[in-house]
């Protein structure tokens, strides 16, 4: 089990580790600033927080000593003259574009066992950037970002479209999964030089009719992948829950998830496909637990059945949501961190079955990460 992870917060990243008895909070780097994105690398232990600093912009550290010490290194930069879609003219009906630039970083994950130093770095407003040097220096990835669909994608809860999902195929790094919102999900086969709209089965019922079923303007909340079984994916969509057993090529929504499909994470348990967890939320207009009432939905058998797990989570008057990166899962599957938006963090030993409180004081969280146990550890 990994006895050690980390939650950004808006103001600060705090390292909670487990002692002989209880989780704690150890230390806290970057006091007073929104980390809202973090990466702990497990192919060599280096630690990345990126920081959205408002006025001063989005600024990305380093530490390759668990956080002891850090180094700025570069963000990624849109190419100038790049644009993205913020609406239509209502007379002509023409797409109107604004300057795109760095607003987020919105998805930070590893490439595969053979690419050392390769970082893909997903943002708003809709960018997927690939570092080859450990995040010294960044590229667009024009491939996706010139194709033609892009100009359709928009705004889910944030303002502009944004990259918050990257799964790299553990068996074959070049084979790399995203979801946009609100832009569907996207494959490539050969390391970005080329891509494939898919997610057939994927519904969105914000939209008129005609359009739901639409693969561009879905809002994938949150995408998720078995480690051990990458072609069992996750979604938690804007509203819903889908299930795919053949990478994301095909979706199937469950119905009549208690007590609601409305939420925004999910994780997958690493050696079983079918083990999922997701956290509801009353719908997108009252974005509250149901009944005021924290609790976590598991499916042990790929969606056939869902259990609602509250032992340990407030009942009470509770008004937490959790986000799209404040939900995960460590390498046994057994223990599962998560934060709110009120600042209640909580842990799991047990798979969800009890939690126990570490604090419900802390700055609004934007994302948890257990350090991840390096290969052959």
């Amino acid at each position: 089990m990994n006895d050690r992870f980390f939650a950004g917060t808006r103001k600060g990243l705090f390292h909670v580790e487990r002692g002989d008895r209880e989780w704690a909070i150890k230390k806290v780097d970057f006091l007073g600033d929104p980390v809202t994105m973090l990466l702990h690398d497990s192919r060599d232990g280096t630690l990345y927080a990126s920081l959205t600093l408002g006025h001063f912009g989005v600024k990305l550290h380093r530490s390759k000593d668990n956080g002891e010490t850090w180094t700025e290194v570069a963000v990624p930069v849109y190419p100038e003259g790049a644009v993205y879609a913020s609406g239509q003219d209502e007379e002509t009906g023409e797409t109107e574009t604004k300057p795109a630039s760095l607003d987020e970083i919105w998805a930070l994950e590893p490439g595969g066992p053979d690419q050392p130093g390769w970082l893909w770095a997903g943002t708003i407003p809709g960018g997927l950037f690939l570092s080859k040097d450990h995040g010294e220096t960044w590229e667009l990835v024009e491939s996706l970002w010139n194709r033609e669909e892009r100009m359709g994608w928009f705004g889910g809860g944030k303002d502009r479209p944004g990259i918050h999902s990257v799964c790299v195929d553990p068996r074959d790094s070049q084979h790399v999964t995203i979801g946009i919102s609100c832009g569907g999900v996207w494959e490539t086969r050969d390391a970005g030089a080329s891509w494939e709209l898919i997610g057939e089965g994927l519904r969105a019922e914000y939209m008129p009719p005609n359009l739901q079923n639409s693969l561009n303007i879905q809002d994938a909340h949150r995408l998720s992948q078995c480690l051990s079984d990458p072609d069992k994916m996750w979604i938690q969509h804007h509203n819903g829950i889908f299930r795919s057993s053949n990478g994301a090529k095909n979706w199937t929504e469950m119905e009549n998830v208690p007590p609601s499909s409305f939420g925004f994470a999910v994780s997958v348990h690493p050696h079983d496909g079918n083990t999922a967890w997701f956290v509801p939320g009353v719908k997108d207009e009252c974005r509250i637990p149901v009944d005021n009432q924290l609790v976590v939905t598991r499916t042990r058998d790929f969606g056939e059945s869902f259990e609602v797990l509250r032992n340990g989570l407030p009942q009470d008057h509770c008004y937490d949501i959790v986000f799209r990166h404040s939900l995960d899962v460590d390498s046994s599957g057994d223990r599962l961190a998560m934060g709110s938006s009120t600042g209640g963090l909580w842990v799991t030993e047990d798979g969800g079955d009890s939690w126990s409180t570490i604090s419900n004081t802390l700055p609004q969280i934007y994302c948890v990460q257990f350090a991840k146990s390096q290969p052959g550890s």
